[in-house]
């Protein structure tokens, strides 16, 4: 190769690709998240396991400069703002749209591949599903349709039952959906849904203080980054109020809680990891679809189970992905 094709050639890496290995011997991503190392481990573990599969590992091909909200949300415009002044390669979000807008608004020209179970489309991430267009792509569960069988398996966990919780995040933009949504799928089953609203630590505690006199059967926590951080104040209250309770993710049922069904984070964050590969060997986020996790697990605790007095059904043991014992 002569020097005119080098130059042309090196003309072609993207601005932002260029700044980031001129910064470095190895390309850098940056990962924003809104909680902790321990409450992201098994997402950043299906990261790590998404980067290797197409050939890239920490500490030996690409660095990664972690940002942690430790569930500060206020903190995540500052902590992008970090990011980009790092001029990484690629900057990696998780804890839902929150995190990823932070990082939107941080920068319209370094690459944001986001994880998260909102809509990314409502919420103004990216244009379409398909077409995403700008610098932001990545990968959704759209976990409010989950909720809807969350509410079915109550019912056949516990076929007395006549009142369901359901715990939201009132701050949340799509709180109401998700409400109107656990309506709709309990008036079909014939089960009353009451709701209950918690945007920080100390609602938390509230709304299981109120649970008791409410006379609730069964709770269903409803996917939100606060929930996430928050997961063992959830679950260790949720025991001490003996009230049986359903979750959109196998972690909380990991820590002792009950019974989830959702999403598989790990799986769906293994796909975060190729794009992010795919976008440091120059692919450009516009292009890429935002992916739909497809990989749903049930996740049943037994130990739990049996502290509460309940018989898991046969059936529903048949259908479980794991049950822990």
């Amino acid at each position: 190769m002569d020097r005119r094709t080098f130059v042309l050639a090196a003309g072609a890496v993207p601005l932002w690709l260029s700044q980031a290995l001129a910064q470095t011997s190895r390309p850098a991503i940056g990962l924003l998240a809104s909680g902790s190392p321990e409450t992201f481990a098994t997402v950043v573990t299906g990261f790590r396991e998404g980067l290797s599969a197409a050939g890239l590992a920490e500490g030996r091909n690409v660095a990664i400069e972690y940002r942690w909200a430790q569930g500060q949300f206020d903190r995540l415009p500052s902590l992008a703002a970090e990011l980009v002044q790092h001029q990484v390669g690629v900057i990696v979000t998780m804890g839902g749209n929150v995190s990823a807008l932070a990082a939107k608004r941080a920068t319209s020209a370094i690459p944001i591949v986001f994880l998260t179970a909102d809509d990314p489309v409502s919420s103004g991430l990216v244009d379409s599903l398909s077409r995403p267009g700008g610098n932001v792509t990545g990968v959704t569960w759209l976990a409010a349709e989950l909720g809807a069988k969350n509410l079915e398996l109550a019912s056949e966990l516990l076929p007395n039952a006549a009142t369901i919780g359901v715990l939201v995040n009132p701050n949340r933009p799509t709180a109401e959906a998700q409400l109107e949504s656990a309506r709709s799928a309990a008036k079909a089953i014939g089960k009353t849904v009451l709701a209950f609203k918690a945007g920080n630590r100390d609602d938390i505690d509230k709304v299981f203080a109120d649970i008791g006199p409410a006379h609730v059967d069964a709770l269903f926590v409803t996917v939100d980054p606060v929930f996430i951080v928050n997961r063992v104040q959830i679950i260790e209250s949720a025991a001490k109020q003996r009230v049986p309770t359903l979750y959109f993710q196998r972690e909380f049922v990991d820590l002792g809680g009950l019974l989830s069904y959702g999403a598989s984070a790990q799986d769906a964050s293994r796909l975060v990891g190729g794009y992010a590969a795919r976008i440091l060997k120059g692919a450009r986020p516009a292009d890429l679809p935002v992916q739909r996790s497809t990989k749903i697990e049930t996740i049943v605790n037994l130990r739990t189970a049996r502290a509460l007095g309940i018989t898991i059904p046969p059936t529903l043991l048949a259908r479980a992905d794991e049950v822990i014992d």
